[in-house]
Order: structure tokens, then C-alpha cells, then sequence
């Protein structure tokens, strides 16, 4: 439910805080780079969507990236996260059974005793 209380901001409010064209953030839509939230037509873009236009903005402007590279990129951070969260998952996973593992050969190195 927490998600429900993060601020969203209209697409005249996001083109203002990176001065930037409305056309731009729906190019970005549409070449699939941001999914805004829709609500009765209009664009609502979150915390993470904000990041995201920075992000890309910067690999386009600063790093003069073009959009297929934008894409590239994207998708491989994409990725790379994914990934990231499958190897913690698993560490935890091991973590886990090794405690496990430890515990009974405690229980049974004193059960002996």
C-alpha cells in the first residue's frame, strides 16, 4: 500500500524540472523507454520514472548516446537487475541452508556428548 502515497507528477511539472519538451517524454513513451501511469488520458510519472528520465537524458546529452544505444542500455540495466536479485536470492538462499546446516551439526556434536 505504501506505493500509494508516492507523489506523481504531471507531464507539464516533469517537462519544467528537466527543461524539456512534452513531445520528448511522449517520444520516450513511445520508443518505450518510460510507461507512465495513465489517468483519464493523462501521464503521471513516478520517483522511478523521474530517475529513469534523468538517466536517459543524460546518456543523451552528455554522453551523446542515440536512441538505439539509449534502448541498449536500458534493457541491460534492466538485466543486470534482475540478475542482481537472483544472486542475492540465491546468498540468502545458501546463507540459509549453511546456518541450517551448522545448527544441527552443533545439535548432534553436543547431543553426543
Amino acid at each position: 500500500m505504501e506505493h500509494k502515497k508516492r507523489p506523481l507528477f504531471m507531464i507539464g511539472v516533469v517537462c519544467e524540472m528537466f527543461h524539456i519538451h512534452p513531445q520528448t517524454l511522449r517520444l520516450y513513451e513511445r520508443e518505450g523507454f518510460l510507461h507512465p501511469k495513465r489517468v483519464g488520458g493523462a501521464r503521471l510519472y513516478s520517483p522511478e520514472d523521474l530517475e529513469r528520465i534523468k538517466t536517459i537524458l543524460s546518456l543523451t546529452k552528455d554522453l551523446g548516446v542515440n536512441r538505439a544505444g539509449v534502448d541498449i542500455i536500458l534493457r541491460m540495466r534492466r538485466r543486470m537487475e534482475v540478475l542482481q536479485r537472483e544472486m542475492e536470492e540465491m546468498m540468502d538462499h545458501l546463507e540459509r541452508d549453511t546456518r541450517s546446516r551448522f545448527r544441527k551439526r552443533m545439535q548432534n556434536m553436543f547431543a553426543e556428548e
